[in-house]
Order: structure tokens, then sequence, then C-alpha cells
């Protein structure tokens, strides 16, 4: 696949209204959509390292398509799932820790950017990447 490289977030879609479904308070919401997210994704078959950076944080996440992983997002939400693929996609399907629901992420390349669309309690957003 196409994902290997060093990506930065170029803009967002929605992202607000979603981080507001989250439970996200507006400081955080503000923070959040500016937080200059880079993300350096590596495969190596099925299995994946993605390291994040950003204002808030720095974290490396591995895991192997398919295998249940504990992640934290950066404002300390705990999931769990797993990542797959469909066609051309990276799916992840997570349940959030504190309340069971679902928190769906898609992860394609389009054209030359790298597109994450999240799915959370009827909310849809994207953060479009670039090559960076």
């Amino acid at each position: 696949m196409a994902f290997n490289g060093t990506w930065k977030v170029d803009r967002n879609e929605n992202y607000e209204k979603f981080m507001e479904a989250m439970g996200l308070n507006v400081m955080k919401r503000k923070l959040g959509a500016h937080d200059n997210l880079k993300i350096v994704i590596q495969q190596d078959g099925n299995k994946f390292t993605v390291k994040e950076s950003s204002n808030f944080r720095s974290i490396e996440i591995e895991f192997t398509l398919g295998v249940n992983f504990d992640y934290s997002l950066a404002d300390g939400t705990e999931l769990n799932g797993s990542w797959n693929t469909e066609g051309n996609k990276l799916v992840g399907k997570f349940t959030r820790k504190d309340n069971g629901k679902e928190l769906m992420a898609f992860r394609e390349i389009i054209s030359d950017e790298l597109v994450q669309t999240y799915t959370y309690e009827g909310v849809e957003a994207k953060r479009i990447f670039k090559r960076g």
C-alpha cells in the first residue's frame, strides 16, 4: 500500500463537530483543530508502525491488521479495537472503554493526499494530510 511515508495535516472538515460529539470541551476542540499533527507510517506486511507527533504529544503505535489493541486519544479517551483493510482503505473499528460506543476510522490515499475519516455518533469528520 502507499501509506508509507511522512504525512502532515493540511486541513480538517467538520473536525470540531466530531470532537464535540466525542465530548471535548471548547478549549480542547480549539487546540485539537490546530495540533499540527504529523504521522509517519511504516508498513511491513500486516504489521504497521505509526508515529504521531503534535503540539501535545508524541507516541508510537504498533499494530497488526485484524488484531485488537489498546489506544489512547490525545485527550485521554481510551479505546480498544483493530485496523483491517478493505480494498485500498485501512478501516479501524474501535470501542470507547468509558461508554462502549463505537468510533470508526478510515485511512485512504486520494490523489497525493492521505484522507482520514472519523465517524462517531453519526458525526463524520475528515483530516486531510499531505506528504511532508
